[in-house]
């Protein structure tokens, strides 16, 4: 397993640390489009035990059903901070922790399934996080994420790759990750890819931990 950069890491801390208390205005736009594909990717959710990766200010949290046991963890102790003020406001309870997605406090086989949204462009090394997932996911377990990536259209990929040193320095994530390549490396089952948009930036990603090693079906869809 991939030794953690405590130097980016530590960086990353501090970057979402500082933008916490304007996180929710930023992103109000886009949420209202997100909002939409937050629900999709909770309707994936097999529980009872779910674990949420990178839950910051807890934008899932009205997506949350009765029947599920969320345990939610963040990297930024502000975000965490925030979260336990909104999951008060709606009578809910998750449990929620600052933790390292690429070194979590759980033992092995912890959840029955995981989800994530929009974190995995911002872990530093997002395939160890993706690795810690598995590994606290039960075999079979299902891991949910939805994502964006670098786009498919090469013009379009260039120019993310061009403006990405811009934006992790103002506002944290990468906008040209393989995110689905990294779920690959990262050893899970990929069970679906399903597109989002018409330039292929955002992505619904459903895989599989599977203890028998066995490669599942995979499905790519659109819409």
């Amino acid at each position: 397993m991939s030794k953690i950069d405590v130097q980016n890491t530590d960086a990353t801390l501090k970057r979402y640390n500082r933008i916490a208390p304007l996180y929710d205005a930023l992103e109000a736009p886009v949420e209202l489009v997100y909002s939409a594909w937050r629900k999709r990717a909770w309707r994936r959710i097999q529980g009872p035990k779910t674990l949420e990766v990178g839950v910051g200010t807890g934008k899932n949290f009205p997506y949350h059903t009765s029947d599920l046991d969320v345990t939610g963890i963040d990297l930024s102790d502000r975000m965490i901070t925030r979260a336990r003020r909104k999951a008060a406001s709606l009578n809910i309870d998750p449990s929620l922790h600052q933790m390292d997605a690429q070194r979590m406090d759980f033992t092995d086989n912890s959840f029955d399934c995981a989800v994530a949204t929009f974190v995995f462009c911002s872990v530093p090394d997002p395939i160890l996080g993706l690795q810690e997932m598995a590994r606290v996911v039960k075999p079979g377990g299902r891991i949910v994420l939805l994502e964006h990536v670098r786009s498919r259209i090469p013009l379009l990929g260039r120019i993310m790759d061009w403006l990405d040193p811009l934006v992790v320095r103002l506002m944290g994530p990468h906008i040209n990750r393989n995110t689905v390549d990294n779920v690959r490396k990262a050893g899970l089952d990929i069970e679906q890819v399903q597109e989002l948009d018409p330039f292929g930036v955002f992505k619904l990603i459903v895989a599989n931990v599977d203890g028998t090693g066995k490669t599942k079906k995979q499905e790519n869809t659109r819409g």
